[in-house]
């Protein structure tokens, strides 16, 4: 659904995941002004996000799901969930003895970690600022050559070293990705010399940049759409981004 319908507003559930608001596309709700605190809690528990979204909570809200087909599919994610919990915090503490707490502790810390950066990574491919939408009428006559320039506007690089790509699974290189799911993670780099050759030839923006410029684009865009489309609140959002980034030393931002 999402590397076919990539960033189709109604057919790409990876827009917002169900519960966040990331482009002036999706309609506003007060319960959106949350949506900053909600993505830090996402960003901490990443993993478990990750299996609820495959649930679909949202269509049973709307009715389209029934409770009892959520609950049978809740089982095994429930039954896999117990297992993880076990081995990380009861079986490998238990085998470590008298080292029962720092096992725990390390590996708390350790899914923290893991879990804040796949979510930093996965926001930077797919929300930073020059990210764009579709709606689902582009379906109806896409030629395979529009479906991969979609894929090109709708994803986002991250500039950096061997060791880096490495570090994000070479999901820095997301555009590359898109464009071909099927092959191998570590052929992305090579490919990202002549994808971004022939963008560049066709006149198409490549969309790519350093990690502390696009991670600021994407909590830009948690902050901005957390708040309705109003001038005035969207200007306020931007100057308060513009300060914090001269702040940072990071290079303001425009949306």
């Amino acid at each position: 659904m999402h590397h076919t319908f990539t960033t189709v507003v109604g057919r790409d559930r990876d827009v917002g995941y169900g519960f966040l608001r990331l482009f002036p596309e999706q309609p506003w709700h007060p319960a959106y002004l949350l949506q900053p605190a909600a993505s830090l809690l996402l960003a901490l528990g990443f993993q478990w996000g990750v299996a609820l979204h495959d649930l679909e909570l949202e269509r049973v809200l709307r009715g389209e799901k029934s409770v009892e087909q959520l609950r049978r599919e809740l089982k095994p994610v429930l039954r896999k969930a117990r297992r993880q919990l076990l081995k990380d915090y009861a079986i490998f503490p238990l085998l470590a003895g008298p080292f029962f707490v720092p096992v725990m502790a390390g590996n708390l810390g350790a899914n923290l970690i893991r879990n804040v950066w796949a979510f930093i990574i996965i926001f930077c491919g797919h929300f930073t600022e020059r990210v764009e939408t579709f709606p689902e009428s582009v379906l109806e006559s896409e030629t395979r050559g529009e479906w991969y320039l979609r894929q090109l506007k709708a994803s986002s690089n991250l500039d950096g070293g061997r060791l880096f790509h490495i570090l994000s699974g070479n999901l820095s290189h997301q555009i590359e990705h898109h464009l071909f799911p099927d092959v191998p993670a570590n052929r992305y780099a090579e490919m990202a010399v002549e994808v971004k050759r022939i963008a560049a030839e066709y006149g198409q923006h490549y969309n790519t940049g350093s990690f502390a410029r696009q991670f600021a684009a994407a909590m830009k865009r948690i902050v901005r759409y957390a708040l309705p489309n109003v001038a005035p609140v969207r200007r306020a959002v931007d100057i308060l981004v513009e300060h914090v980034g001269r702040l940072h030393g990071v290079e303001a931002l425009r949306a």
